[in-house]
């Protein structure tokens, strides 16, 4: 039996924190996947739990220190190649949101706008996004001038403003503009 899973990121312009990827295998279908950034939070939290109460799924992530180190598009693929490799079980085939394949010996096709287009994708999209914005905020904890419990590590106003105020803290992406 062929066994698909979907692949995607979030946090690709966040000033901080990691780049965050999930790898779903549907198990069965559920309604109402989207692209995680049409999804209202109460929903895609309500999806969140569904899928990661019903679904094969793995994180992988690239930290910050890699961001600053490879760039962020080869962090990113990174982050989806781990979030494969962790899959508790492998499947015989990878849908990947975007226009780049990745390096990993399971037949896999990017899918531009697959978050919108094809259901495990957007279950990736959802866990990723959740998972990542649920790590921001305990950043928070630690990190409490730049907001992230609000911002999540993206360049809003206040965010830029801490940054001038106090510098960047050790999660912050000093290869990105903004940052200094």
């Amino acid at each position: 039996m062929k066994i698909s899973a979907g692949v995607d990121e979030v946090g690709r312009g966040s000033l901080a924190g990691p780049v965050i990827a999930s790898s779903v295998i549907l198990d069965y279908e559920i309604l109402g996947l989207d692209d995680s950034k049409k999804l209202s939070k109460t929903k895609r939290e309500a999806l969140y739990e569904i899928i990661t109460k019903n679904c094969t799924f793995a994180i992988g992530s690239a930290s910050n220190e890699e961001i600053d180190s490879m760039n962020i598009h080869n962090a990113s693929l990174l982050a989806m190649k781990r979030s494969v490799e962790n899959l508790s079980k492998q499947p015989s085939f990878v849908f990947v949101d975007g226009k780049f394949n990745l390096d990993i010996d399971i037949d896999n096709k990017a899918v531009i706008n697959g978050d919108s287009l094809i259901d495990s994708i957007s279950a990736a999209s959802i866990i990723a996004k959740v998972y990542r914005d649920n790590y921001m905020r305990e950043m928070h904890d630690y990190f409490p001038n730049y907001d992230f419990i609000n911002n999540k590590g993206y360049p809003t106003k206040n965010h830029k403003i801490a940054l001038k105020k106090h510098g960047p803290s050790e999660i912050h992406r000093l290869s990105f503009r903004g940052v200094f």
